[in-house]
């Protein structure tokens, strides 16, 4: 049997990648596991670690690497803590090939972890540009630390080519988040209400709001101009909670007090894959910086503003509504994303980040694979020299 081992870190990874465990699972020849990590394992981020042992997907190993804090130094040493854990872990058992998605800093512990150990990697959604997020610099890093590249456009294979990886590792396969939303079945609103105490009787806004690393010394005032901003907005508040990352604490903080003083509003620690598309496809807008505006929220034609840099160099679809940070900017581009003729636009809207068939794509690479640790001796691509 050839194993795969899925890293995770966060609800949101999680979510990207059932699917992809999933197919591996149902692959003859081919079994999968999981190493649980991050906010998977925080009471404080609804120990999302159980929904993984409810689908019954075998997890290999816990890493514990989160702080009690989130300032740059905790963030800085909780990935140290990570890189410690995974390398014991790969001391008890060496896996046989590695998935990591995307760009955060548990990440790049593990396959820093894995670099001694000779362990092939593959990374899926690399080659993308978020330019507000020290994620964008994490993401370049992974390219160079991995083996395979699954990626979601063109553009991102050019951007992963350009760092030195030869095409014959590189697949253009679209984006994990559309298999996700054509496999996951919704709940009924009467679920959806028992399950989250959230009617959805009103169509609600979905509001995520992650730090913006690059600039996480304006986290404060960030936040407080996007409540500002919704505090004036009609109908129905749904709030998502925000990562793990620097200053994250500080927008938890500061919904948990305005949800107190705004009865139309809740927020929740995790809605599972079910719960979210269940509410993206009921609600009239999100607002927010998450990439799942970006990726995923075209696939339900959902107007989404956009907030500032976090997702800066990410190709947007024609349902963003990009805007800055200061609350009449949001505020126009939220009366913009509910009116009715900007919803009449999106009603032919397709999504360009692919079918939702990325990981039939990635497992067909990984089934043909004869020799994994072939893999991790890698070449370079050189770029033809520029004229003098």
């Amino acid at each position: 049997m050839k194993t795969v081992t899925v890293i995770t870190g966060a609800r949101s990874d999680y979510g990207l990648l059932k699917p992809l465990l999933a197919r591996v699972a149902a692959t003859p020849g081919m079994c999968a596991d999981v190493m649980v990590t991050g906010m998977h394992l925080a009471p404080e981020f609804g120990l999302t670690v159980r929904e993984i042992e409810r689908d019954g997907f075998p997890i290999r190993d816990r890493i514990e690497c989160l702080t009690a804090s989130d300032t740059p130094q905790a963030i800085a040493q909780s990935m140290g803590l990570g890189q410690i854990g995974f390398a014991q872990a790969f001391a008890r058992s060496r896996p046989e090939l590695l998935v990591i998605l995307g760009d955060r800093t548990e990440m790049l512990a593990a396959a820093t972890a894995a670099l001694p150990f000779r362990i092939p990697i593959a990374h899926i959604h690399g080659g993308e540009l978020t330019q507000g997020a020290i994620d964008d610099a994490v993401r370049h890093c992974l390219t160079k630390l991995c083996h395979l590249h699954f990626v979601a456009l063109p553009e991102f294979a050019n951007r992963v080519h350009q760092l030195g990886e030869t095409w014959d590792r590189i697949h253009v396969v679209g984006a994990m988040g559309l298999d996700a939303i054509r496999q996951t079945p919704r709940l009924t609103d009467a679920e959806f209400a028992e399950r989250f105490g959230i009617s959805l009787a009103e169509r609600p806004i979905v509001v995520t709001f992650h730090p913006v690393t690059q600039e996480f010394d304006r986290t404060e005032w960030q936040i407080d101009e996007l409540l500002a901003a919704l505090s004036k907005a009609d109908g129905p508040l749904v709030f998502t909670y925000p990562n793990s990352d620097t200053n994250g604490r500080i927008i938890i903080d500061r919904i948990q007090q305005f949800v107190s003083q705004h009865p139309r509003t809740t927020v929740v620690q995790n809605l599972g894959s079910a719960g979210y598309f269940t509410l993206l496809s009921h609600a009239r807008a999100m607002v927010g910086n998450s990439s799942s505006g970006i990726l995923e929220a075209a696939s339900f034609r959902l107007p989404v503003v956009n907030i500032g840099t976090r997702q800066q160099g990410r190709p947007q679809p024609a349902n963003v509504i990009q805007t800055d940070y200061d609350r009449n900017s949001i505020a126009v581009a939220l009366r913009q994303a509910v009116s009715e003729s900007f919803i009449e636009s999106l009603c032919e809207l397709q999504n360009p980040y692919g079918d939702g068939r990325a990981a039939e794509r990635i497992v067909g690479v990984l089934d043909a694979l004869t020799d994994a640790d072939a893999l991790v001796r890698k070449g370079f691509h050189d770029q033809p020299r520029l004229a003098a």
